[in-house]
């Protein structure tokens, strides 16, 4: 899992059938001091309801297909966690 801001949302009117009903959002990578990283942006599923601005945890890859959400469709990247707080070595990084 990797950790990112959701900095906007991507509309489709027209997509694959699989992936309809799915809610798309921009995330941009972030490093643990929520400091944009040199990875480009990425367009992930949203599965739990994450909103612009807010910190998240994303998979990608055949990792981002073992959500109920996005089981056997064709995606590559989902969210699946809103971040509370980040926390290493004693030093809190980020709190919501």
């Amino acid at each position: 899992m990797l950790l990112a801001e959701v900095i906007g949302t991507v509309v489709a009117s027209r997509k694959e059938e699989e992936l309809e009903g799915l809610r798309f959002l921009v995330l941009q990578p972030v490093n643990k001091d929520i400091k944009a990283s040199s990875k480009g942006v990425v367009v992930a599923v949203d599965a739990v309801g994450a909103g612009v601005g807010e910190v998240v945890l994303f998979a990608s890859g055949s990792a981002a297909r073992q959500t109920s959400l996005t089981k056997n469709r064709p995606v590559d990247a989902v969210v699946m966690a809103i971040v509370d707080q980040v926390e290493t070595g004693g030093n809190v990084h980020y709190n919501k």
